[in-house]
């Protein structure tokens, strides 16, 4: 492992918590002591979350989860020359990933797992309808070749997407994939629910097939959106093209950035003539204060950290 990167693993489990409360503060404890940052969520049907450290913490952490009984938490790996949290969130929630719904239990039942060396005969199969779970502005930046875009602004509304729009379908092949595939794993356990006969999903999504398939034998275009400060990543897990609008917080391309209405910091042509005042001079001394910190050579949490000064 290269000690000038840091560790970044994605993972879930559904398994019934039942202290969630002393749960949270033994792993906030044991983040804060290895260093470790990014977002957990806890809840009564298990955790989910995406993390980052230095490698040994990591693997530390992996083991304190299988102390506290999860054995089955598939963490995804990629790793970033920058840390790309700004804190640690350890959070207590209804749902691991929010979809409020009754009918999907995948604890109980999910979708037929594919795994990523299969997956290409999947995309590839004329007859299987293939869907992406995630929300249209992630996959405005990149999905798989002749992918269904349900055009959902949160995942909430998927099960709308379900009931409205593929109702005719219970009867076809269905395979859905997502970031992680913990979004897979809900949206799968309510298609059967609905009488959905035969439903697969990509099991460790976009990012595991990222992670196993060369940009040779790859089927994916464009680029995959992860929620932390790397923005994006491409085939074989590389460092994407796109930046965050500090605004609206919507991922910002090479192309919009060339835009008149794109100002670094403070707004994008998504967001533009939109914000307001308050915000906008609230956005400019964040940027003074973040050029202070520079000059100094002071801590900033928006300014990037390197392992060697983490």
């Amino acid at each position: 492992m290269n000690n000038l990167l840091f560790t970044i693993i994605t993972f879930y489990e559904f398994k019934e918590i039942k202290d969630k409360v002393q749960f949270q503060k033994k792993l906030k404890d044991f983040c804060k002591f290895n260093k470790i940052r990014g977002t957990i969520i806890i809840a009564n049907e298990g955790i989910n979350g995406t993390i980052c450290g230095y490698d040994k913490s990591i693997k530390k952490l992996l083991l304190f989860l299988k102390s506290q009984k999860f054995n089955n938490i598939k963490p995804r790996f990629s790793y970033f020359k920058y840390m790309p949290f700004n804190r640690l969130k350890i959070r207590k929630k209804n749902e691991i990933v929010t979809f409020r719904s009754k009918f999907s239990k995948p604890e109980v039942c999910s979708g037929k797992r594919i795994n990523v060396k299969d997956w290409n005969k999947v995309v590839d199969d004329k007859k299987t309808l293939l869907i992406d779970v995630r929300n249209n502005f992630e996959i405005e930046l990149g999905s798989f070749n002749g992918a269904t875009n349900p055009r959902t602004k949160s995942f909430t509304e998927f099960k709308y997407y379900v009931d409205k729009k593929l109702k005719n379908s219970k009867k076809k092949k269905i395979a859905i994939f997502c970031t992680g595939g913990i979004r897979c794993e809900k949206a799968s356990s309510y298609m059967i629910s609905k009488g959905f006969n035969d439903v697969s999903q990509l099991e460790g999504g976009i990012l595991k097939y990222l992670e196993k398939t060369s940009i040779k034998k790859s089927r994916w275009k464009g680029e995959c959106f992860v929620f932390d400060s790397r923005v994006s990543v491409k085939n074989e897990l590389k460092e994407g093209t796109y930046d965050l609008c500090h605004a609206c917080r919507h991922p910002v391309s090479k192309d919009e950035k060339k835009s008149s209405k794109f100002k670094n910091g403070i707004s994008c042509p998504k967001c533009y003539g939109k914000i307001s005042n308050k915000k906008i001079k609230n956005l400019k001394e964040r940027n003074k204060q973040i050029l202070i910190s520079k000059r100094k050579g002071i801590y900033n949490p928006y300014i990037k950290q390197t392992t060697s000064n983490f």
